[in-house]
């Protein structure tokens, strides 16, 4: 057998797929993650079309998904997260065919994947949504007009602070830091700003 095309390469890059996909579906726009994701699922799928699946083991994983989006969706569940890192350790072991119903993936690497995986991925997924539910303290579109000052140089990028908060910044022309800058529109929580003591002709 080929030394790439085993068990546990392939579970490897299916589980970084799937992490990378989470990431991706919980933080869109990022274009990194999707592009790893894709391109980790598609090896994958590769080891996959040369190893075959066993169909029962994959029906666990995915009922797996159920109690852990239970699990992310409030706190105190801890219950559910443990059911399905059971659910993706079982699944994994067998996700490929082998004889006498011995375990196609390393046990110790399908133990320590899916425990770290779905932890890391529990918690990074309640953190992007808490985060969407956190409203900032000012409305970005009450700060159009209003003027700050660049905490950092401005251009496509930058800091500045506007009604006493740090905030997110891009500019058409430079500004030094420590200029008067002046809110003209916001992109999403980006501010686009102009230097306010420019002189223009």
């Amino acid at each position: 057998m080929n030394l790439f095309v085993n068990p546990d390469v392939a579970y490897l890059l299916l589980i970084s797929g799937f992490i990378l996909a989470f990431l991706a579906l919980a933080t869109p726009g990022t274009h990194f993650l999707e592009a790893g994701a894709l391109l980790l699922l598609f090896a994958a799928g590769y080891e996959i079309t040369q190893l075959g699946v066993t169909i029962w083991a994959l029906v666990v994983l995915v009922v797996g998904l159920v109690p852990f989006i239970y699990a992310i969706r409030g706190a105190r569940r801890g219950w559910a997260l443990a059911v399905s890192i059971v659910c993706l350790i079982v699944g994994s072991l067998y996700l490929f065919p082998s004889q006498n119903f011995i375990p196609a993936v390393n046990p110790v690497l399908a133990v320590v994947m899916s425990a770290a995986s779905g932890v890391f991925l529990w918690f990074a997924v309640r953190m992007v949504i808490q985060a969407h539910r956190t409203r900032p303290l000012q409305d970005p579109e009450h700060l159009v007009g209003l003027s700050g000052e660049a905490k950092t140089e401005v251009l496509a990028g930058g800091s500045v602070q506007v009604a006493s908060e740090l905030w997110s910044a891009r500019s058409e022309k430079p500004i030094p830091a420590g200029s008067r800058i002046r809110v003209l529109r916001r992109e999403g929580f980006t501010l686009v700003v102009e230097q306010a003591d420019q002189v223009t002709h």
